[in-house]
């Protein structure tokens, strides 16, 4: 029952669709009628400007997060934190509250990451390892999409390694398949060098 009850509670908090809250609140725009129509704190970016992409992020991240806390608030485990993730992240993906048209998993995989770490006592590396990678390939590149897969392939492949419950690596592991098959329109326009880039953000020399 109480995994149960966490689930559900995820996927319904993981649906609130803060880049539409916070694009018609603050800036009278649907973000789904521009740039790429997604409701992620990229295409956010890109329409509203950076302070509206990062409030985005930071929202849609600690709504995951906020999911795990309250798994441990009601005596869950390990598996029923990572499962009410994992709700929270498909609500993300797959909104009730708009039309089922969400984001592309990465702020929520995000936040899954930092529940590990603030909420579950894991390593900070977990939150921190990906961040670092995400920094670094996006000063390189300016392309969020190649970003975001390639920090979530790698936190994958470390978290899969660790002795961690498998319960933790599966849903990791769906968190970093999700990410790259909703990211699959950027994978080919990455491969034809049209990928859209985030003008905010200064190139890294080579």
């Amino acid at each position: 029952m109480k995994l149960l009850l966490v689930i559900v509670l995820g996927y319904f908090i993981g649906s609130i669709p803060f880049a539409l809250v916070i694009g018609k609140v603050f800036y009278h725009t649907d973000v789904r009628q521009y740039g790429s129509g997604n409701l992620g704190g990229g295409n956010t970016g890109r329409v509203l400007g950076k302070k509206a992409g990062l409030s985005t992020m930071a929202m849609d991240l600690l709504k995951v997060t906020f999911v795990l806390l309250i798994a441990k608030l009601l005596g869950g485990n390990d598996t029923t934190m990572a499962l009410g993730a994992l709700a929270a992240g498909i609500g993300h993906c797959f909104p009730i509250y708009a039309g089922f048209r969400g984001g592309k998993a990465v702020a929520a995989m995000y936040g899954w990451l930092f529940g590990l770490f603030a909420v579950a006592g894991r390593s900070p590396v977990y939150f921190f390892l990906p961040l670092v990678v995400f920094l670094i390939v996006i000063l390189l590149s300016r392309i969020i999409s190649l970003s975001s897969m390639i920090s979530a392939v790698v936190i994958t492949f470390y978290i899969c390694i660790r002795p961690e419950p498998i319960a933790v690596k599966i849903v990791q592991i769906i968190f970093a398949v999700l990410i790259i098959v909703r990211h699959r329109s950027n994978i080919v326009r990455i491969i034809n060098h049209n990928e859209n880039t985030v003008s905010w953000v200064p190139r890294m020399k080579k």
